[in-house]
């Protein structure tokens, strides 16, 4: 079993900086998001990971690299949300026809439900029970906060509360033989 998962959410994006929902729109990272993501690389410096997992998408990939990690395995599970018809837009944009939407909740039209996201990071998380020793994961906002959620046996809708940043790390473990979250968006 993983003993610390380390979850880093890829750096700035022009779309991430704007408010869009950016999920398998391959969008590049800013000029300031590479250098975050280099600035990773002190944090997590002389850490050993028995694995570190991305997401196939090259913001995550490369803030991986940038950081100085090794991508061992790259995961269609830590793909971001699927925001079907609402790629690309804020939500103020959506809500000018949709007021009460709420994605924790309702999840979006030709795309995925709060359901498929956390049959998705229930995968990864038996995934990860399966490997000894450290591992990371390299991925987006929105997955990220669900995984948080689903590791501390919660709804997907609990991850609507936890705000987590670009280029943060956070960090998921154990206490005794609980699931906890040890840090987050650190």
């Amino acid at each position: 079993m993983a003993d610390e998962i380390w979850l880093l959410r890829h750096a700035e994006t022009e779309w991430s900086k704007s408010g869009k929902h950016t999920g398998r729109t391959d969008i590049p990272l800013t000029e300031k998001g590479r250098a975050v993501a280099r600035a990773l690389r002190e944090r997590v410096a002389g850490h050993e990971f028995a694995a570190v997992l991305s997401s196939p998408l090259s913001r995550a990939r490369e803030t991986a690299e940038l950081a100085g990690l090794e991508v061992t395995g790259v995961r269609d599970e830590l793909l971001e949300w699927d925001y079907g018809d609402y790629e690309g837009m804020t939500t103020p944009e959506i809500r000018e026809t949709r007021p009460s939407w709420y994605l924790w909740r309702d999840g979006v039209p030709n795309g995925e439900s709060p359901d498929d996201v956390a049959a998705r990071c229930d995968r990864i998380i038996a995934e990860l029970h399966a490997l000894e020793g450290d591992v990371a994961l390299v991925a987006h906002g929105h997955i990220l906060r669900s995984l948080g959620a689903r590791w501390v046996e919660e709804p997907v809708a609990f991850g609507g509360r936890l705000f987590l940043a670009t280029g943060s790390i956070s960090k998921l473990g154990f206490e005794r033989d609980v699931q906890v979250l040890r840090a987050w968006n650190a």
